[in-house]
């Protein structure tokens, strides 16, 4: 009876589990990109539904088969999905595709500028000795006597 009644609870769980990749092809089709996705996870998740699946049809084992093929299909769209939607888009290696030059001017227009902001002072931002500390306290810290 516990025996039968866990298979039940863990086939079931198995269902869910092989549903919640709807969740992803949901997230994919409302983003509109499939990047955040691992294609090649998938397919190694595949490949071990099918062998799961496989398994369960040589033993003859129901709670096996129906979780695995249920997880089996729903990978699958996510895959076909996931594909489609890069299918068409620029390859991420050819910056020149991607239209890198707009953002290589905005990389530039925003570099590094030493310069402390207007209305502060060398007080405010801290010391050159230590952030937030006057040059007295960071020599006192550092042992070298200086004042």
């Amino acid at each position: 009876m516990a025996e039968n009644l866990l298979a039940v609870a863990a086939a079931s769980w198995g269902v869910l589990m092989g549903l919640s990749p709807v969740l992803q092809i949901r997230r994919m089709l409302t983003k509109r990109s499939s990047r955040d996705l691992s294609v090649g996870y998938f397919l190694i998740l595949l490949v071990g539904f099918l062998l799961w699946i496989c398994y369960g049809i040589v033993v003859r084992n129901p709670v096996l088969i129906v979780p695995n093929s249920i997880s089996f299909v729903a990978g699958a769209v996510t895959v076909i999905v996931a594909l489609r939607l890069r299918r068409g888009r620029p390859h991420v290696r050819d910056p020149g595709r991607l239209g890198a030059q707009p953002l290589l001017a905005l990389s530039r227009a925003s570099e590094y500028d030493p310069r402390p902001p207007r209305g502060s002072s060398r007080r405010q931002r801290g010391s050159a000795h230590g952030p937030g500390l006057p040059a007295q306290a960071s020599h006192a810290r550092h042992g070298d006597g200086r004042s």
